[in-house]
Protein backbone atom coordinates (compact mmCIF):
# COMPACT_ATOMS: atom_id res chain seq x y z
CA UNK A 1 0.00 0.00 0.00
CA UNK A 2 1.73 3.30 -0.88
CA UNK A 3 0.42 6.08 1.80
CA UNK A 4 0.84 9.53 0.92
CA UNK A 5 0.60 12.69 2.97
CA UNK A 6 -1.72 15.65 1.76
CA UNK A 7 -2.66 18.97 3.05
CA UNK A 8 -6.21 20.56 2.35
CA UNK A 9 -6.53 21.58 -1.76
CA UNK A 10 -3.46 19.55 -2.76
CA UNK A 11 -4.23 16.58 -5.50
CA UNK A 12 -3.14 13.03 -5.82
CA UNK A 13 -2.74 12.01 -9.39
CA UNK A 14 -4.04 8.15 -10.23
CA UNK A 15 -2.81 7.37 -13.76
CA UNK A 16 -3.59 9.78 -16.60
CA UNK A 17 -7.76 10.06 -15.66
CA UNK A 18 -8.34 9.82 -11.82
CA UNK A 19 -7.37 13.16 -9.61
CA UNK A 20 -7.96 12.68 -5.86
CA UNK A 21 -8.00 15.98 -4.39
CA UNK A 22 -8.28 16.86 -0.22
CA UNK A 23 -11.13 19.38 -0.29
CA UNK A 24 -11.27 19.68 3.65
CA UNK A 25 -9.96 18.35 6.91
CA UNK A 26 -12.82 17.94 9.87
CA UNK A 27 -11.66 16.49 12.65
CA UNK A 28 -11.31 12.88 12.68
CA UNK A 29 -13.13 13.47 8.51
CA UNK A 30 -10.71 13.93 5.39
CA UNK A 31 -13.71 15.31 2.55
CA UNK A 32 -12.60 14.03 -0.68
CA UNK A 33 -13.36 15.17 -3.95
CA UNK A 34 -12.68 12.64 -6.74
CA UNK A 35 -12.40 13.59 -10.41
CA UNK A 36 -12.53 10.62 -12.80
CA UNK A 37 -14.37 9.24 -16.03
CA UNK A 38 -18.07 8.13 -15.81
CA UNK A 39 -17.11 4.56 -16.93
CA UNK A 40 -14.90 3.97 -13.41
CA UNK A 41 -17.30 2.84 -10.87
CA UNK A 42 -16.38 5.01 -7.43
CA UNK A 43 -17.62 3.47 -3.86
CA UNK A 44 -17.21 3.92 -0.71
CA UNK A 45 -15.27 0.70 1.17
CA UNK A 46 -18.61 -0.63 3.15
CA UNK A 47 -20.78 -0.09 -0.09
CA UNK A 48 -18.70 -2.05 -1.77
CA UNK A 49 -18.63 -4.48 0.40
CA UNK A 50 -22.36 -4.81 0.46
CA UNK A 51 -22.58 -4.86 -3.19
CA UNK A 52 -19.99 -7.64 -3.44
CA UNK A 53 -22.03 -9.82 -0.74
CA UNK A 54 -25.48 -8.90 -2.75
CA UNK A 55 -23.77 -10.11 -6.20
CA UNK A 56 -22.85 -13.51 -4.61
CA UNK A 57 -25.99 -13.74 -2.91
CA UNK A 58 -27.25 -13.52 -6.28
CA UNK A 59 -24.58 -16.11 -7.91
CA UNK A 60 -25.56 -18.29 -5.09
CA UNK A 61 -29.54 -18.39 -6.13
CA UNK A 62 -28.95 -18.47 -9.53
CA UNK A 63 -26.62 -21.43 -9.64
CA UNK A 64 -29.49 -23.22 -7.15
CA UNK A 65 -32.20 -22.31 -9.82
CA UNK A 66 -30.29 -24.02 -12.55
CA UNK A 67 -29.73 -27.15 -10.68
CA UNK A 68 -33.45 -27.37 -9.18
CA UNK A 69 -34.52 -26.88 -13.25
CA UNK A 70 -31.67 -29.71 -14.06
CA UNK A 71 -32.85 -32.29 -11.82
CA UNK A 72 -36.75 -31.67 -12.79
CA UNK A 73 -35.62 -31.71 -16.89
CA UNK A 74 -33.66 -35.42 -15.54
CA UNK A 75 -36.68 -36.58 -13.78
Amino acid sequence: MLVLKRKQGEAIHIGDDVTLTVLAIEGDQVKLGIDAPRHIDIHRHEVYIQMQEENESARNSANLMKQMIQKQSEA
